[in-house]
């Protein structure tokens, strides 16, 4: 209490947004993010909403079984917290109230799927390159997955589903090559730790859904029951 003290004193903290003193985001800034009532298919282009189902019928055969996505990444506040969490100069504390854009979406909302049957569901992180890791020094869909699995206490399962092809980094991409570009590069050390669970994948930004697809995909084939994403931010689908 008394570091935190003496280190507000001596390294006060200011809003990224409006720069009042006190926290790296104030609370009025980040109550002004509107914050998604719903579930939408994750691969449609135009937004179409779901309700029991995480997909629309004509999606209902991919491997993610649905997305939960807090807000929109056209906002441009949201855009430059996660610009800052994962680009240097790196502000990993961003992870607390970034996370709290995922719980307000889950309570908004009110899709109970998040806290059912939590004795038999995992969170597990996008991983990333062991070279991209090296640089950033931490991943930052990690550090969300920890706050999440402090809040709904669903046990959390790290360095298990790993990276373990170099890729492009997929913003560079069109949707086909992102497709192509991703596929194979990930892996389960552990299989068996996946079998029968359903399992919450996180991160921080959905864009097309390749990479979370093709992580469902390994999960799905060690005998994952379901795979669901979780992102703070979603992109609209274009190519």
């Amino acid at each position: 209490m008394w570091k935190k003290i003496l280190l507000d004193t001596l390294f006060p903290q200011f809003c990224l947004n409006c720069q009042k003193e006190g926290n790296i985001i104030c609370q009025d800034c980040l109550s002004s993010i509107e914050i998604s009532e719903f579930n939408y298919c994750p691969f449609c282009k135009t937004p179409k909403r779901v309700f029991d189902k995480g997909t629309c019928p004509v999606h209902r055969k991919m491997k993610l079984s649905g997305l939960f996505s807090a807000t929109s990444y056209k906002n441009l506040l949201v855009k430059k917290l996660i610009s800052r969490f994962k680009y240097q100069p790196f502000l990993k504390n961003l992870s607390l109230p970034l996370t709290s854009l995922i719980i307000a979406h889950f309570i908004l909302s009110e899709n109970k799927l998040i806290f059912q049957n939590k004795e038999n569901s995992l969170l597990a992180p996008i991983p990333l390159s062991k070279s991209r890791e090296r640089w950033r020094g931490f991943n930052q869909a990690t550090l969300l997955a920890n706050e999440l699995s402090r809040f709904l206490k669903i046990p959390l399962l790290n360095n298990n589903l790993i990276k373990i092809k170099k890729t492009q980094p997929q913003v560079e991409l069109k949707r086909e090559q992102r497709e192509e570009n991703i596929k194979g590069a990930f892996k389960l050390k552990n299989p068996q730790k996946v079998r029968g669970k359903r399992i919450f994948l996180v991160d921080d930004v959905f864009t097309t859904g390749s990479t979370m697809e093709e992580c469902a995909r390994v999960l799905k084939k060690a005998g994952g029951k379901e795979v669901w994403g979780i992102v703070v931010a979603r992109e609209p689908l274009s190519d």
